[in-house]
């Protein structure tokens, strides 16, 4: 089986957050146990399987996606990639909608390889700040928020963008706290400069110390930082040793989420269990 891994949110390679993507040539997925152990084997953030849907429907691919520990129910990045490839491929051209846990997503490539993905807006919820979070974080956390069922995770809003970046949290504290990780956000140090606000985003429940980049997460930034900055078309740079920028656009209960992406690796998986199934090109 052909398996890539690609850096998306990032132009160029070595950058962004790398995900691995596997295009099965079937009408069904493998067992999940097996999936589960390629992503545990791929060992990114994020795998994403998908295979081919009849024509006709209100989808063209079946989508999901795995941590190293655990399957999750939205991923930007894994989906980016995933779309990145249909298209320097050859295997799709234009728009691709993709059958997925959070719905029908939908992506559609631009003139300059960027890809926009129609994602389903998070709700956002005034909650109390959990002890727990703010002694793992260490910093002073002016309000949080529950981003619902979908991304799953806290969202926290720090003082300015130095505390984002020199944030070191305690991950085992963290990995406890009930949800699928927090996000910590706060708006740019610069404010006319090339991005908006910045994020760091932290999963050791599902596997994920700290992932790089991260989409899902941008359906609930973007909403956030719009109604604070007042625009609806905003640039989030998150990260700290890799880094990727987000655009976002909030329309309504739908968040465009719009990156680039490049494939770093090309190579062959072997270990197919006994699904035998090939995959296209």
């Amino acid at each position: 089986m052909r398996i890539r891994i690609v850096d998306a949110f990032s132009a160029r390679p070595f950058n962004g957050n790398p995900a691995g993507v596997v295009l099965l040539d079937s009408d069904a997925f493998p067992d999940t146990a097996w999936l589960q152990q390629v992503a545990t084997e791929v060992n990114l953030s994020e795998t994403a399987f998908a295979h081919p849907l009849p024509a006709g429907g209100h989808a063209d691919w079946a989508l999901r996606w795995l941590t190293p520990a655990a399957e999750v129910n939205m991923c930007g990045h894994a989906t980016l990639a995933t779309a990145h490839v249909l298209h320097t491929t050859g295997t799709a051209t234009g728009t691709v909608r993709f059958r997925t846990r959070s719905g029908v997503l939908i992506t559609t490539a631009g003139e300059g390889g960027e890809i926009t993905m129609d994602f389903p807006t998070a709700p956002l919820i005034l909650v109390e700040v959990p002890p727990v979070v703010a002694a793992a974080l260490g910093t002073e956390i002016l309000s949080a928020y529950d981003t619902g069922p979908d991304v799953g995770d806290l969202l926290v809003e720090l003082a300015d963008e130095k505390s984002v970046r020199a944030l070191a949290p305690d991950l085992k504290a963290l990995a406890g706290h009930g949800g699928r990780g927090v996000i910590a956000t706060a708006p740019a140090e610069a404010p006319d400069g090339d991005y908006d606000f910045v994020s760091r985003c932290f999963f050791p429940a599902v596997g994920i110390d700290e992932d790089p980049v991260t989409g899902s997460a941008h359906t609930a930034l973007a909403p956030f930082w719009s109604a604070r900055l007042g625009r609806d078309t905003l640039v989030g740079r998150q990260g700290a040793a890799r880094t990727g920028t987000v655009r976002t656009e909030l329309r309504g209960d739908r968040t465009l989420l719009t990156g680039s992406a490049v494939t770093v690796i090309d190579g062959e998986l072997l270990a197919s269990g006994d699904v035998g199934l090939p995959v296209v090109n």
